[in-house]
């Protein structure tokens, strides 16, 4: 099945989700600049719109609907994609606009997405640079598959782990990862066994509370 028709059966069957607004949104949002994104960029690089929400409703920091024009979740994992076109992003021809725009998407952080902007010229005229840079950016979360959920965490604490400016602790991953510190533990734990990282000495106490990242030029390539 193609493109076109994958696009169809997978737009239907979040249409028949919605109700309400959310429906009326996915109808009036998914426009142009969507449908090239996924025809372009998504299609091109996974084949398939797994875990991919289009328009996707989250709060902003006041407590007002705010819609995402991609969401990929899966599990404790959160993108959101956003296609910019030049002339309301850039020429602030509405500076309100524009920095209720920006102050979104700093919270959206907040909430634990990962935001990327894509530009809608690329799209048009170069979309092998977004596939270049989303490919780049997925390739690890794709490669675990839904069924990896572990491997998926393991993957995010890796992640923390190399870009800490020291070594890290339970309660880092149960902050940044949102899971409990019995699960953080047994992370850190496998990820030792692994040799991708290595405890620290705990001092008299014995109690080992903090690791570090065992540095490797394979981890460096993937991350």
């Amino acid at each position: 099945m193609g493109f076109a028709d994958m696009h169809a059966q997978w737009l239907n069957a979040h249409l028949k989700r919605r109700t309400g607004e959310r429906r009326s949104r996915l109808q009036r949002g998914h426009g142009h600049g969507e449908r090239l994104f996924l025809e372009r960029v998504w299609w091109p690089l996974f084949g398939h719109f797994d875990d991919l929400h289009p328009e996707y409703e989250v709060a902003d920091w006041r407590g007002n609907p705010y819609f995402v024009d991609f969401a990929w979740i899966r599990g404790q994992l959160r993108f959101a994609f956003e296609i910019k076109g030049y002339g309301p992003h850039v020429q602030n021809t509405d500076r309100t606009r524009y920095r209720r725009e920006l102050n979104r998407e700093t919270f959206l952080q907040t909430l634990g997405y990962r935001v990327v902007s894509v530009p809608y010229d690329d799209l048009e005229e170069s979309p092998e640079v977004a596939r270049f840079l989303i490919r780049s950016l997925m390739a690890p979360f794709m490669a675990a598959g839904p069924s990896d959920p572990h491997l998926l965490v393991e993957r995010e604490a890796l992640r923390l782990a190399m870009c800490a400016n020291g070594p890290i602790r339970p309660i880092d991953l149960v902050r940044e990862l949102s899971i409990n510190k019995r699960t953080a533990v047994k992370v850190l734990q496998q990820l030792c066994r692994k040799g991708k990282l290595r405890p620290m000495d705990g001092g008299a106490s014995g109690r080992i509370t903090r690791y570090e990242w065992v540095r490797s030029l394979g981890d460096e390539a993937v991350w």
